[in-house]
């Protein structure tokens, strides 16, 4: 990995933090001496290649030109941003109308209005795919997360990248399948970043509220078909979906407590990349008490060596 991409990883892993509420993190020794060596790193003349286009590229000309999209990018770079977030104008929320027919066909219908949302369409990025929600129609429990990240976008499937991975081992351990659940996002698509043309994305963004608001009738729509007993929202991005932006100001404050949307349990908890990035017991511990928490409101048998993780 060249050093751009860690330092734009690395970006990318601060602002999730901040997302989540973390205001501190420790940093080693050896870490400030690469992070100082990346600073005064100058990177030697390139080589003009010639070079395909890959799956997933921006279409832009420029990062300052913009994308031939409903896409308008930021007039300027945010203090402290890496790479300008591109700042979409959409229209109102769609309307939801499903045909009156069995949950399967419902569900098929939002699937078809989804993929084939214009707005949606528009707002992916060359080779990319829209993702839509998978998992059991009769699913207890449905899991809600962010976005879209590269591995999704690429397969168009939520949560298959390596918090996908985390993800599936977190149900396992509830004695349950990838199969067995539900898993969505709040945003239908990856959020843009300015790269150039013919470049992939590297690293992700929180959604606006406006790409929120637009997206948020299609996961209401698919919680209606599918009518878990229980939501479990994956992270503060999340959460704030579902509950509401000026809902709560850390996700400390809503963390591991009961809420409801559309008179449905909901139960917030971490979001899998953070504890892949935030690899403490402490923090393992927290996310499974609230998965015992979801377990035993799902009337799930729960052993005592599943009490016993991480104790």
């Amino acid at each position: 990995m060249s050093i751009r991409s860690q330092l734009l990883a690395l970006s990318d892993e601060l602002r999730r933090l901040k997302s989540e509420g973390v205001r501190s993190v420790a940093v080693s020794e050896r870490s400030l001496t690469a992070l100082r060596q990346a600073a005064t790193y100058v990177p030697p003349p390139e080589k003009r290649v010639s070079v395909s286009p890959s799956p997933c590229v921006s279409a832009t000309d420029s990062p300052e030109s913009g994308p031939a999209r409903p896409w308008s990018p930021a007039g300027e770079k945010r203090k402290g941003s890496v790479a300008p977030a591109m700042v979409p104008t959409l229209p109102s929320p769609p309307v939801v109308v499903l045909p009156d027919a069995d949950k399967r066909a419902r569900w098929m219908a939002l699937r078809d209005l989804v993929l084939g949302d214009a707005v949606c369409r528009a707002n992916v990025r060359t080779g990319c795919q829209v993702v839509f929600g998978v998992g059991s129609l009769e699913a207890k429990i449905f899991f809600v997360g962010e976005a879209p990240g590269a591995e999704e976008e690429q397969r168009g499937e939520p949560f298959v990248g390596p918090a996908g991975q985390l993800l599936n081992k977190m149900i396992k351990a509830m004695g349950l399948n990838r199969e067995e659940v539900y898993i969505g996002n709040i945003m239908n698509w990856r959020p843009q970043l300015t790269t150039a043309a013919g470049r992939p994305q590297l690293g992700n963004r929180p959604p606006t509220s406006e790409e929120m608001a637009y997206c948020l009738p299609y996961i209401r729509a698919q919680i209606e078909i599918i009518r878990p007993a229980i939501l479990v929202a994956l992270g503060a991005t999340a959460t704030k979906g579902l509950l509401g932006e000026g809902s709560f100001r850390s996700i400390g404050e809503v963390r591991g407590r009961w809420h409801s949307f559309a008179g449905i349990p909901l139960l917030v908890t971490y979001h899998p990349s953070y504890l892949l990035h935030n690899d403490t017991k402490r923090a393992k511990r927290a996310a499974w008490e609230d998965l015992l928490r979801v377990m035993e409101r799902a009337g799930l048998p729960v052993s005592d060596k599943q009490r016993g993780f991480f104790r």
